[in-house]
């Protein structure tokens, strides 16, 4: 399950972030998931909140954004995105929708960010 892994990168890194800019709560994180990343929205969130807990990022409200993969076949000339209706999850394999080849560059999906973080500071702070 590397969706335990990825949420503690995440938790580390957004508490890091929050405290070198004076946090005392994290309200809000927003997390782009690319699909070809294979992990599952629902497990990630479930992990981020359990890492959460007796932090500053306890209580957070987590928000996934799904990016869908899209390639530029290097066989046809298609850009666009990818059909990923029937990815395996142990063997993530794309056609290009256009001639069913397997020559390409992914373009979009492969990521995984903190797209941004929602924090609250001390009165004496704002």
């Amino acid at each position: 399950m590397h969706e335990l892994s990825m949420a503690d990168a995440i938790v580390k890194t957004v508490i890091e972030a929050a405290e070198k800019n004076d946090a005392i709560e994290i309200l809000e994180v927003t997390i782009e998931i690319g699909q070809m990343t294979m992990l599952n929205p629902e497990q990630l969130k479930f992990m981020l909140e359990v890492l959460s807990e007796d932090t500053i990022l306890n209580g957070a409200e987590f928000n996934m954004e799904l990016i869908p993969i899209e390639i530029e076949c290097l066989s046809c000339g298609f850009k666009g995105e990818a059909d990923s209706e029937e990815l395996d999850h142990y063997i993530p394999v794309i056609n290009c929708p256009n001639c069913e080849e397997k020559n390409m560059n992914i373009t979009a999906g492969r990521e995984c960010n903190v797209k941004n973080i929602k924090i609250e500071k001390s009165d004496e702070d704002a």
